[in-house]
């Protein structure tokens, strides 16, 4: 047997949904061919369209604090950038952004941002209940770090429904590497089992390329993923920014990143899958390529465009000058083009 041949017979083990030892995921990550990229594409488009046809779901983004308590390595809103614009938002201005979105037939807001002391639990809460009164047929994603279990608790029971939280790295020698020593891999990943221990519809994700990678280590985030059942994952690429410790590193890569959203559709055939903003980054049609290879799920900004590149985790990043309208009616546009087609709604998912 040849090893494109073993290979081949691992994408269709997946496909008929038996799970992989890492050493399995390993030789996979690590030997993938053009041909076997589209092998595994083509399979992944077939489970995706069994159960969510041509659908692709839009989520309006509202980063709404670029302050952050943490130093993480990679990360152009660290604390210790001293060159960053720091901004918030007000709750008027947020809501603002959702009547917006609304408007635009956005039926989930995604509110994203650092970890923010401003932002107590009192505040989110209130600001959680004003947005479900106003729009009561909506979701509300949350993607504001890590909490405690009571703080996530009283989050939920306000009426947010789901929960935004990348591990990053599932392996605890690699995360340390990316982070500083007050962060951990062992409290972030209990964070996502606090969450769906709740009742969130939760979330998680890695980055793809970022320093030190190895395939063992994206094994490991498979596993891992596998294990947590997320009803979402997000993966983007590794891209550096100039303010960090990172700035010289190179970034992921677009071919790594496409292999990997096909992998997490075959595991996870009914995950929610964003063709993310850093994909269309590195790559003018990358999110075009991300729902080719098995993503459902686009996240237009719905922020005021004066502070959308104060939102700088890495550089160079896209779509900071289209008002949301615009942006929006550019996705649904690119989205046509290669057969599918935006659609309106909560977009949840199939359980």
């Amino acid at each position: 047997m040849t090893n494109q041949t073993h290979l081949h017979e691992l994408i269709d083990k997946l496909h008929i949904e038996q799970e992989l030892s890492k050493e399995e995921w390993t030789s996979l990550i690590s030997g993938r061919t053009p041909e076997l990229s589209e092998y595994l594409f083509t399979l992944a488009r077939k489970v995706r369209s069994r159960h969510y046809g041509t659908d692709i779901y839009i989520r309006g983004l509202i980063e709404f604090t670029n302050y952050c308590r943490n130093d993480c390595f990679y990360c152009g809103i660290r604390k210790s950038n001293v060159h960053a614009h720091r901004y918030r938002l007000s709750e008027k201005d947020i809501l603002a952004c959702c009547r917006t979105g609304y408007l635009l037939g956005f039926r989930t807001f995604v509110l994203q941002g650092g970890e923010d002391g401003y932002y107590t639990d009192v505040r989110m809460i209130h600001l959680i209940r004003r947005i479900k009164e106003l729009y009561p047929d909506c979701a509300l994603t949350l993607s504001i770090g890590e909490k405690s279990y009571e703080t996530y608790q009283r989050f939920f029971e306000a009426g947010a429904d789901r929960y935004l939280l990348r591990h990053e790295t599932a392996d605890f020698a690699h995360y340390k590497r990316l982070h500083p020593a007050s962060l951990s891999a062992e409290i972030r990943q209990e964070c996502l089992w606090n969450l769906k221990e709740i009742g969130y519809q939760t979330g998680t994700g890695f980055m793809v390329g970022s320093p030190f990678q190895t395939a063992e280590h994206l094994a490991e985030d498979m596993l891992f993923i596998k294990k947590l059942n997320p009803h979402m994952a997000g993966i983007g690429p590794f891209i550096p920014h100039r303010d960090t410790a990172f700035a010289a590193e190179t970034a992921g890569t677009l071919e790594l990143t496409l292999f990997m959203l096909g992998l997490l559709r075959l595991m996870l055939p009914k995950i929610l899958l964003p063709a993310t903003t850093a994909l269309g980054t590195i790559a003018e049609n990358g999110r075009e390529l991300g729902i080719l290879a098995g993503a459902n799920v686009v996240m237009p900004n719905l922020s005021p465009v004066s502070v959308r590149k104060d939102y700088s985790l890495y550089d160079n990043k896209i779509c900071t000058g289209e008002e949301a309208a615009e942006c929006r009616e550019s996705l649904e546009k690119r989205m046509e083009a290669i057969g599918f087609h935006i659609v309106t709604g909560r977009g949840d998912y199939k359980f």
